[in-house]
């Protein structure tokens, strides 16, 4: 039989043994899952000179001579919006609506306003997030009823309302860019992963049968290449600036492409 002493020392060093491993073990996760941050530390400075010195719902510093660009959409355009504008800076103006566009249902409520009497050249345009997100489901009286909810917006009354805006954006003229919805990520804040996939068919379906409309297939991209906040469906600085540069990229794709047939 082990004497309590020897005992308690074997279990002193079991412990420190236990410790040392804890320790190493998390410092080797932590470098594994930090990301690499020095490819993006260029951009998050500047991300960060543009929040303290710009403000995203200003218009644009105009040129005239440059064509318009309007970019609808809810936070995440809004996260994406001054660095597209300085992306595309001396090749368009950049411009986008002073709100949150939110769900369809705003959209076909305000589209008239937000498109004012502009010529457009490429609008970028995005409904998702908030469409998608479950509300309490109201009584004949507008209260809340207890323990019910559904999504804001329903598949159905989704398809209907982008079919409007979409008619009322081809009245414009310009070069049309759906945007796909970015994904959910699991323990989002009523929001459920993969609502998204069923919302992004359903839009996929409209342009299809609507014609002559580009897609930026934002959701892969993002799924794959951008920071997105833990249980959120928003985005680090990091993960916006990588956001901005796919967007970037479809919208100098449609200019590139009007340049080319007016020529």
């Amino acid at each position: 039989m082990m004497k309590p002493r020897l005992q308690r020392t074997r279990n002193t060093l079991v412990i420190c043994l236990l410790s040392t491993f804890t320790v190493v073990g998390l410092s080797a996760t932590a470098q594994e899952t930090k990301p690499s941050a020095k490819a993006a530390t260029k951009d998050v400075a500047a991300a960060n000179k543009r929040s303290r010195t710009q403000d995203v719902f200003a218009p644009p510093k105009e040129n005239p001579k440059l064509p318009d660009v309007l970019l609808i959409g809810d936070s995440i355009s809004i996260g994406y919006t001054l660095p597209v504008r300085e992306r595309l800076s001396g090749e368009a103006n950049v411009w986008r609506p002073a709100a949150n566009c939110g769900p369809t249902t705003r959209g076909v409520a305000n589209l008239d306003g937000w498109l004012g009497d502009r010529h457009w050249d490429v609008i970028h345009f995005n409904f998702g997030l908030h469409d998608l997100r479950w509300m309490p489901v109201k009584n004949s009286a507008g209260n809340d009823k207890k323990g019910e909810e559904a999504p804001q917006v329903s598949l159905k009354d989704y398809e209907a309302n982008l079919r409007k805006i979409v008619t009322r954006l081809k009245k414009t003229g310009a070069t049309l860019i759906w945007c796909e919805t970015t994904p959910v990520p699991a323990k989002s804040s009523h929001r459920i992963k993969g609502d998204e996939e069923n919302y992004n068919a359903v839009a996929a379906k409209v342009m299809r049968e609507m014609g002559d409309i580009r897609t930026d297939a934002l959701h892969d991209f993002a799924k794959s290449k951008a920071q997105q906040r833990p249980a959120n469906v928003h985005y680090t600085t990091a993960g916006s600036e990588q956001l901005a540069d796919h967007v970037t990229a479809c919208i100098r794709s449609a200019l590139a492409s009007q340049a080319a047939t007016a020529k």
